[in-house]
């Protein structure tokens, strides 16, 4: 692949969040895990493990518990934001075609039990052992992401799996030994609505050369003001019903 393939690769790669209930290919599912597999990791651990879920019932649960999840904590945490960024408004949970249409969830596990296999000067450093640890299945979870595109599909990143009474409810829902902890949920299959043109910063601000002082980055008000504008980008995505 060439630089202009890779590219548009990414620049392709979005979140959706309105799915078509069509089935996807077995085969579909495989190639995305096999690609994920691949994935760079601290010291090779692959700590990775990944759970489909296709039956409906289950899926079905698993929204229960991430509705329940929105229910609770986050329309009692918003309101709390900062007042300049303006007032909370709520949305409604369930709205049709919302990614519970989806054919297919892949959730990612971590088995905690391979750090043991870091070097010990990382091993017993908490913070370093959990970013190793964290960002080996990131990198796996962006690869599932990147071959689903360009298998045609789209896929959702569902971190609400991570709340801990999710994470607890939905290992024992799905009978997942202790040892292995919820990274994120992919929620993946055709697409029932385009996405709209993704709100980017400019790449000058953002590139930095050798010594750089407290002027060569944002102010305050400028980063600000870059996070109501990209909020207000999100949220009109997530309302955003199936085209």
């Amino acid at each position: 692949m060439d630089y202009e393939s890779l590219l548009e690769l990414v620049k392709n790669r979005r979140s959706i969040r309105r799915f078509k209930p069509d089935p996807i290919p077995d085969e579909y599912v495989d190639k995305i895990i096999e690609v994920a597999r691949w994935a760079p990791s601290g010291f090779n651990q692959q700590p990775w493990e990944f759970v489909v879920v296709k039956k409906q019932e289950l899926k079905d649960s698993i929204m229960e518990l991430y509705n329940e999840y929105y229910r609770t904590h986050f329309p009692r945490m918003e309101p709390t934001r900062e007042p300049w960024q303006g007032v909370y408004r709520p949305r409604p949970l369930k709205v049709p075609g919302d990614f519970s249409d989806a054919p297919v969830f892949i959730i990612l596990f971590g088995d905690t039990r391979t750090k043991v296999g870091l070097p010990m000067i990382y091993r017993f450093d908490y913070l370093r052992c959990q970013s190793i640890f964290t960002s080996s299945l990131a990198s796996a979870f962006l690869y599932m992401h990147l071959a689903a595109t360009t298998l045609g599909l789209t896929s959702m990143w569902v971190s609400g799996v991570q709340d801990p009474l999710v994470h607890c409810l939905l290992k024992d829902l799905l009978g997942i030994p202790g040892e292995l902890e919820v990274y994120d949920m992919m929620v993946v299959g055709y697409p029932a609505s385009k996405p709209r043109p993704k709100l980017m910063r400019a790449k000058e601000k953002m590139v930095h050369y050798d010594y750089c002082g407290k002027e060569d980055f944002r102010t305050d008000g400028e980063v600000n003001d870059f996070v109501q504008r990209t909020r207000t980008w999100v949220t009109a995505t997530i309302r955003r019903g199936a085209d």
